[in-house]
């Protein structure tokens, strides 16, 4: 069915807004958790109408499986406990189907972080990373708001986590305008725990607003909380595979109508009102 202009609950927890399934680069509605967020809804992503991940099965393994490979090293995000989160949705129409900026967040534990900083090339530092023109940020944040820290090194953002511990991710957003967010950890979509695509709906965050995203959406009321562990109990090793375990993804999408990033309101602030000129040219 089409949501083209469909309306979408809203939610009352942090300040996020999600957006739904496939084919949103035109209409659709968003989600919001309390106390200022909402999420787009449509039917090619979500089974049943409700954008919800599964918990990861414990069964028993067929001796006629291959045997496992080794444990990788480092951190995975696992399935948390539960920890209320309601949404409600709202309207959101794509300025383009293509992001207005993508960014990567890449994590592991102190050794991990510290050989791939090694492997690249880096220096520690506080980590709060910026989208497209500086307009909005990224970061994790434990369970008392302070930045994870990290490194910056050859165009990558590289986050330290400890095993065990809890972890939210922030998106702020510097502008007038609404973006929408579409949100991946270990390549899984956060809201419905399927493998991620930028096309699906995602998160919106209001105008000067702070989108918090606590974990996997388990239902329109909650979510299991993201936590670091091993990357053999991460969620994606048990549901999809651990190719992709270690990165947090973002593809952010403008509103149709005006955006105003600093860039806009720079050109604006620059603009010529006797530009040179030359002399008059044929028409093409």
């Amino acid at each position: 069915m089409s949501l083209q202009g469909a309306t979408a609950p809203r939610i009352s927890s942090v300040l996020c807004l999600l957006a739904a399934a496939c084919g949103a680069s035109q209409g659709g509605g968003a989600y919001k958790t309390a106390p200022t967020s909402a999420v787009a809804y449509d039917s090619s992503g979500y089974s049943g109408g409700q954008p919800t991940a599964v918990e990861p099965s414990h069964g028993a393994v067929s001796p006629y499986e291959p045997s496992p490979a080794p444990e990788r090293p480092g951190l995975g995000t696992s399935w948390g406990e539960h920890v209320d989160a309601p949404i409600s949705f709202a309207p959101f129409v794509r300025a383009s189907s293509s992001p207005w900026a993508t960014v990567a967040l890449h994590y592991n534990d102190e050794q991990g972080v510290g050989a791939h900083a090694a492997y690249v090339g880096a220096r520690p530092s506080p980590l709060e990373v910026m989208a497209g023109d500086g307009s909005l940020s990224v970061s994790l944040v434990d369970d008392y708001g302070r930045l994870l820290p990290g490194f910056n090194a050859s165009g990558r953002a590289l986050v330290v986590g400890e095993d065990g511990a809890r972890y939210r991710i922030v998106v702020r957003n510097g502008t007038t305008a609404r973006f929408e967010i579409v949100t991946s950890v270990d390549g899984l979509d956060v809201i419905d725990g399927k493998p991620a695509d930028p096309n699906r709906r995602g998160y919106i965050v209001d105008p000067h607003g702070e989108l918090v995203i606590d974990g996997f959406r388990t239902s329109s009321s909650g979510v299991a909380a993201f936590r670091f562990g091993k990357v053999a109990d991460s969620y994606a090793a048990q549901t999809s595979g651990d190719r992709n375990v270690g990165v947090i993804g973002f593809a952010m999408f403008a509103e149709r109508g005006a955006v105003w990033t600093p860039a806009e309101l720079n050109r604006r602030d620059t603009a010529d009102p006797f530009p040179s000129r030359g002399y008059s040219t044929p028409p093409r």
